[in-house]
């Protein structure tokens, strides 16, 4: 809905000119929601409405001169998607990050560790009270 009010198309009429509309969606990044947008307008420039009745044109219909010069597109060719740019660089790994351990081994030894903690508390709390009964 963002990009439909940015492109200045209602999207009751984005929905009759081949254009899915979805409320649920949202956009996270600028520079998607302007990628979108340019296409938008672009799919939209391009367009070609033909008048529901022969002969009786209205306001948003395109001219009697685009109208005969129409041609029949494929949307996937006129319209790619074009490829963002990669985010990150590539750089070697250091001696460092090879001999470092593995970020989800420490994870997992951590979330164990927090599972079991009461368990080891525990058993330790048993072998001390067991030692002291041993000493009496």
């Amino acid at each position: 809905m963002e990009e439909l009010k940015a492109a200045k198309i209602p999207a009751t009429f984005a929905r009759t000119i081949g254009i899915s509309v979805d409320h649920r969606r949202v956009n996270h990044s600028v520079p998607t929601l302007t990628a979108n947008v340019e296409r938008l307008q672009a799919y939209k420039s391009k367009l070609i409405l033909f008048p529901r009745k022969v002969g009786k044109s209205k306001k948003g219909d395109s001219s009697a001169e685009d109208l005969k010069a129409a041609a029949q597109n494929l949307v996937s060719s006129t319209f790619p998607i074009a490829p963002y740019a990669a985010a990150v660089t590539e750089r070697k790994i250091t001696s460092e990050e090879k001999n470092a351990p593995s970020k989800y081994r420490e994870l997992r030894t951590a979330r164990s560790n927090h599972r079991q903690a009461g368990k080891r508390a525990k058993r330790v709390a048993e072998k001390a009270d067991a030692e002291a009964a041993a000493k009496k």
